[in-house]
């Protein structure tokens, strides 16, 4: 399909989408869209930017108008908490935002983002290479790659500096002047939205970065984007179409969910609009989108915070943390800033989500999530300003190892004295094989059949004593007989026999 959109003349391919079964073509010619739209495999065409900028008042001028401003004023340091007098980081100026969320509690554990990988998808990374507040990531080799999609290129450190600001928020690592979040974490940094214009094409980055971060092995897709009106308001969307279904940008967001990412998202900062424009935007309507609003340090809804329900009715925001003077580091100076905006409020709960995800490696994307929402404030009364309330992470901790030794036991029954079964048996269609390491490494498993062909192999890390289940996504296309499931870890050797029939 796309060898023959390419063959079109005066058509150029920007970018395509796997997960959205799209393509992203730039043309001023009619009759290549003619001839595209002629195309037996092509469904429809629809504008989603002009050629070239129109004599439109732009909305991208107010892109960040609440977070372009610096706030007088430090939030208050709080010295020792929980009767810690020394936490393993010197926060500085960030520890009141940390602290809102108890997340030093995980960071005091050993759970500082290792193993994490995040992609950050904003609108430019500007001095992210030289920043000073950026020095570990730098030196640690953390940032793992950047891409430009609005201009196809694979340089950010030039452009707008609000995806720096939010980096700042999960990354920063400089004691006693502020740490961020998860600043052992990994970073993909993902330049989709075109400050200077507000056109849908930038929904269609989001949607192909997006694939590009599940493609890499990201975990977490965090994002301090919204879209609502756009610069021609034929795009805007309206309430009814942030129902968490109907735009680009909210489809992708359930498709990294559902391909397993934890997608997490700010809430907007139209809350004191007069219009329903106050209400969340696209992607933070997403049915699995984590949506951040933003209180200030004392846990109190700050005004411009987007409200819920998001179109569909469904309760929004999810959680809120701290965006009313945030820190944020300079992103000349690297100094810590205070800046306002659900923008900041998104990284600094995704770092500690980060962090609590790996202490809990085996829980699913959407299991996480609703151990942050279990673990707020407002679980049993939410509503549409704050969501679930504000999350603490010592207690997201305790509910998630309440489940993890329900579940060990569980699991402990099925096993009996191996450390491997596979279920069911005999199978028809899905084949899961359940594992409870007996050493930390590389676990490598394959399936054979009786031929002794591979039929496929899977590779984990594991951690001694965790369980895991594994999916051997070929199974419902292999034919009726006998298989074998081979596992090594380097040190143990374990087969199990298989039937399908």
């Amino acid at each position: 399909y796309l060898d023959s959109i390419r063959k079109v003349p005066n058509a150029i391919i920007l970018n395509s989408s796997k997960w959205l079964n799209q393509v992203c073509i730039q043309t001023i010619d009619p009759a290549a869209l003619a001839k595209i739209n002629g195309f037996s495999f092509v469904k429809k065409t629809e504008a989603i930017a002009p050629a070239a900028a129109p004599g439109l008042p732009p909305v991208a001028s107010l892109k960040f108008p609440k977070e372009s401003g610096t706030v007088l004023g430090l939030p208050p340091v709080i010295a020792g908490v929980n009767g810690i007098s020394v936490n393993y980081y010197d926060y500085g100026s960030s520890l009141g935002q940390v602290h809102i969320h108890e997340g030093e509690y995980l960071h005091n554990l050993g759970f500082r983002g290792e193993g994490m990988v995040i992609a950050v998808l904003d609108a430019g990374f500007l001095n992210f290479k030289t920043n000073q507040i950026f020095d570990s990531l730098r030196a640690n080799n953390q940032i793992l790659g950047e891409y430009d999609y609005v201009k196809n290129e694979t340089s950010t450190n030039e452009d707008h500096p609000h995806g720096a600001w939010c980096l700042s928020v999960l990354a920063a690592n400089k004691q006693g002047s502020m740490v961020g979040t998860a600043p052992k974490a990994k970073y993909w940094l993902l330049r989709t939205e075109d400050a200077a214009t507000e056109f849908p094409i930038e929904e269609q980055n989001w949607a192909v970065a997006a694939e590009f971060a599940d493609s890499v092995g990201a975990d977490i897709i965090t994002s301090s984007l919204g879209y609502t009106n756009f610069d021609n308001p034929a795009y805007n969307h309206t309430y009814a179409q942030r129902d968490g279904n109907t735009t680009i940008i909210t489809r992708a967001a359930d498709l990294a969910a559902k391909k397993g990412l934890l997608v997490t998202n700010s809430a907007g900062n139209d809350g004191d609009n007069g219009s329903d424009v106050k209400f969340v935007a696209a992607p933070a309507d997403g049915d699995s989108v984590l949506t951040i609003g933003a209180t200030d340090i004392n846990g109190n809804i700050a005004g411009f915070s987007s409200w819920g329900p998001n179109g569909a009715g469904k309760l929004k925001p999810n959680v809120v943390s701290v965006g009313l003077n945030a820190i944020v580091a300079s992103s000349g100076s690297g100094l810590p800033t205070p800046l306002n905006g659900t923008s900041f409020a998104n990284p600094n709960l995704c770092g500690l989500v980060a962090c609590l995800w790996q202490a809990f490696p085996e829980f699913s994307n959407m299991e996480i999530i609703d151990a942050v929402q279990k673990s707020a404030n407002k679980f049993q009364t939410p509503d549409f300003r704050y969501g679930y309330g504000i999350p603490n992470m010592k207690n997201a901790f305790d509910i998630l190892q309440g489940i993890r030794e329900l579940r060990s036991l569980q699991i402990d029954q099925i096993l009996g004295e191996n450390y491997i079964k596979a279920y069911p048996v005999p199978f028809k269609n899905n084949l899961t094989l359940l594992l409870k390491a007996p050493m930390a490494g590389r676990a490598n498993l394959m399936l054979i059949n009786a031929a002794g062909a591979t039929i496929e192999t899977k590779t984990i890390d594991v951690q001694a004593g965790m369980v895991y289940t594994i999916e051997f996504s070929k199974a419902p296309l292999i034919s009726n007989g006998v298989y074998t499931i081979y596992f090594t870890d380097g040190k143990n050797i374990k087969s199990v026999r298989v039937v399908r029939q």
